[in-house]
């Protein structure tokens, strides 16, 4: 059985209508259905076409009713309905029959196809209920007009009225819903509309304008200032600042020059750049967004299988419970009128349409604000777990740290001064390929020291570089080396701990065998690491850092973002088996990694959160995917996560409590069939609106106090567990 995307009823795959996206199929309930899922724009204006011709009928009837009231509260004590002499077979019955007709055939046209298609399908939707019950109503009316005698009883009134305004008040209910809907799910359309239609390319040495959905791979794109990158790339040529808020949900533009990756549908700010096409098609950043967000709008919770499971059952039993009600007033009570008005009643409170769209609702809203701030949710099973997450462990390398060695300090000891230092320092080390050297020489770029060129170098594995500068023996590497080549350093010993106690490896520069300074490098933290385990902690969620540094290396760190225990001299293959520990002792564990190296753990966890750039989102593992490079999305990934699954929740309680009351009070005649068609609308509507709300919640709330706490006031830390 699949479930229809649009009203969320329960339909058979061997006999449903469906649609192929991609490759998935979607199985409707009915072509109106089908139609507003595949058209929605067509759809929806065709819905307010027929919402307007029950709208206009019903009007009339209230005018004709107003009028009516009106002559008797005039002290009227007969109203003749013949307004023309020549016409004077124009009944108030006839009257109502034509005014209504219309209506009901064309205003109620696509619930008769619907009802069609249900019993076709040998199933029951909520077309099915609605048709039984406008047609009963419509057909019991025209039977009493045209054939007076074929009815028992003295009293012979006609319900055109009920008919018509039912339909009205649900195609209005209808129309309202698909609108709110339209705009909730505006985050995720606007995606799909962000690649711009046409693309500049060099082909056979000139440039020209194609579709941008015919751009190959290898191509290159011309994109001057203002302009859409057609599709995922990388810069040969130019630089540029590029605003990227639309796919990481980053507000400052992000500087790239040749060399760097950019995304499809981001906007070049400043410069005229040429990008070559390295993706296209599905494989781009931005369809990959896209396809992670469709799947999670259309996943199911486990409270939502439970609520489909009774709505599939529903239906039937409605229909069972109407006729049952119709026989008791009848034959029980010997009331045909109220029987049949009860059975009406009963048929079109009874519609489970509020349950069906408890979840899409909530999900569509979630999802959507989730997508627009870079945190895409894979689907409503991940928002149930994030209710129950009691610890989430972090990656550290890439995770809490930039994953980049950085020179965090320059450290003089005789007559040199740091530009010195480093401009020594990063020439010998510019012939080694090694992270750490590669950082030093990067430092001494961003300093703008011009580095010569070294001789006689040599790499000693485990042990650091040396060559000749300017005629001068430099050594740069750690202990071991100074004490191999008979340099003393036990005068800078203090030094060398108190930077190593700051989770910093330093590297020795000496001169001509004297040491002149120390270089530290570091893998830095993220700005927000620690924030955001201050915000964890607010959320009551105990944070643990998984590493393969030693302990004193993991010790540093977790105390600088105030993380209380750690696991230490991990190998990232035995991760996973980490996870599984903290599983064994009663904890819902989340795992916070890059995606690929921590891929076992992030599947062995209750929940995986992957952090990752938009360029390799195809890539990326887990349940939550973090498309900005930024910690503080953690915490935020499940406030929305709880904020969603709480509208969920309030959905289908107020979806139960609408039908568990509706249907008692139908069924002894107290609700009448007019009234029950505005609850049933009302009810789906306030299911949409509800979810709706969720547009107004604030992804960063919160932070600001956050950011004073931190501030003003400076918690005391627990002792650090060593947990490995």
């Amino acid at each position: 059985m699949a479930k229809d995307p649009v009203c969320g009823m329960i339909v058979s795959e061997k006999t449903g209508l469906y649609t192929e996206f991609g490759d998935k199929k979607f199985y409707f309930c009915s072509p109106t259905c089908q139609k507003t899922f595949t058209e929605p724009e067509k759809e929806l204006s065709r819905m307010k076409k027929r919402m307007y011709v029950a709208a206009s009928g019903a009007l009339v009837l209230a005018i004709i009713r107003g009028a009516l009231y009106l002559g008797v509260a005039a002290g009227a004590i007969a109203v003749t309905w013949v307004p023309f002499p020549e016409i004077p077979f124009l009944s108030y019955g006839l009257l109502l029959f034509i005014i209504v007709t219309p209506v009901q055939f064309i205003g109620g046209w696509t619930f008769y196809v619907g009802g069609y298609h249900a019993i076709k399908q040998k199933s029951a939707n909520m077309d099915l209920l609605i048709s039984i019950g406008t047609l009963t109503a419509y057909l019991y009316s025209t039977v009493v007009l045209f054939f007076p005698d074929a009815i028992p009883g003295e009293e012979k009134f006609v319900y055109f009225e009920v008919s018509a305004v039912i339909i009205a008040f649900v195609l209005l209910g209808k129309y309202m819903e698909e609108a709110i809907k339209k705009k909730s799910s505006a985050a995720v359309r606007k995606l799909l509309d962000l690649t711009p239609a046409m693309a500049r390319v060099i082909r056979d040495g000139s440039e020209t304008e194609i579709p941008s959905n015919q751009v190959n791979i290898e191509d290159i794109m011309i994109i001057k200032p203002g302009e859409k990158i057609p599709t995922d790339g990388i810069i040969i040529r130019g630089e540029s600042s590029i605003d990227e808020k639309m796919i990481t949900g980053e507000s400052l533009p992000v500087g790239k020059k040749s060399g760097d990756q950019v995304i499809g549908a981001t906007v070049n700010k400043q410069g005229l750049l040429q990008v070559k096409a390295t993706k296209v098609g599905n494989e781009t950043a931005l369809s990959q967004i896209i396809h992670v967000v469709e799947q999670a709008q259309s996943s199911t919770a486990k409270v939502q299988r439970m609520a489909d499971s009774i709505s599939a059952k529903f239906v039937p039993s409605v229909v069972s419970a109407a006729v049952v009600t119709f026989l008791v007033w009848y034959f029980v009570m010997g009331d045909f009128v109220a029987g049949l008005l009860a059975f009406v009643a009963v048929m079109i409170i009874a519609c489970p349409c509020a349950l069906g769209v408890a979840t899409p609702a909530a999900l569509m809203v979630g999802v959507g604000k989730g997508a627009e701030s870079g945190i895409l949710i894979r689907g409503a099973e991940y928002l149930e777990r994030s209710q129950k997450i009691t610890t989430i462990v972090f990656d550290k390398t890439g995770t809490l740290t930039k994953g980049e060695p950085e020179v965090t300090d320059i450290v003089s000891l005789n007559k040199l001064d740091e530009k010195q230092i480093l401009e020594y320092g990063g020439t010998v080390e510019a012939g080694s390929e090694h992270p750490i050297a590669k950082a030093i020489v990067k430092k001494a770029s961003d300093m703008k020291i011009l580095l010569g060129r070294p001789e006689e170098f040599e790499s000693l594995n485990g042990l650091g570089v040396m060559a000749r500068v300017h005629g001068k023996k430099i050594y740069a590497g750690n202990r071991k080396m100074m004490k191999k080549f008979g340099i003393d350093a036990m005068h800078i010993e203090e030094k060398m701990e108190k930077l190593e106690n700051e989770a910093k490896t330093a590297i020795i520069v000496s001169v001509d065998e004297k040491i002149e300074g120390i270089l530290a490098v570091a893998d830095s933290l993220k700005e927000t690491s620690q924030m955001a385990i201050t915000a964890l902690k607010e959320l009551g969620i105990e944070s643990i850092m998984i590493t393969g540094d030693n302990e004193k290396t993991a010790k540093a760190i977790a105390e600088k973002v105030g993380i209380e225990k750690i696991i230490a001299n991990v190998l990232p293959a035995d991760k996973a088996e980490e996870i599984k520990k903290l599983q064994g002792q009663g904890k819902i564990v989340a795992m916070v990694g890059d995606g690929i190296n921590d891929a076992p753990a992030l599947a062995q966890s209750n929940i995986g959160i992957a952090i990752g750039s938009g360029s390799d989102i195809a890539k990326e593992t887990g349940g939550i995917i973090l498309i900005k490079d930024d910690i503080m999305d953690v915490p935020r990934a499940i406030r929305l996560s709880k904020a969603t699954m709480k509208k969920i929740k309030q959905n289908l309680f107020w979806a139960f409590a609408y039908n568990s009351a509706g249907i008692p009070i139908a069924a002894i005649g107290l609700l009448n069939p007019i009234f029950a068609a505005a609850a049933m609308a009302l009810s789906s509507i306030s299911v949409i609106a509800n979810s709706s709300l969720l547009r107004r919640y604030k992804i960063t709330s919160g932070e600001e106090s956050l950011h004073l706490r931190m501030a003003n006031k400076k918690e005391k830390s627990k002792p650090l567990e060593i947990m490995r």
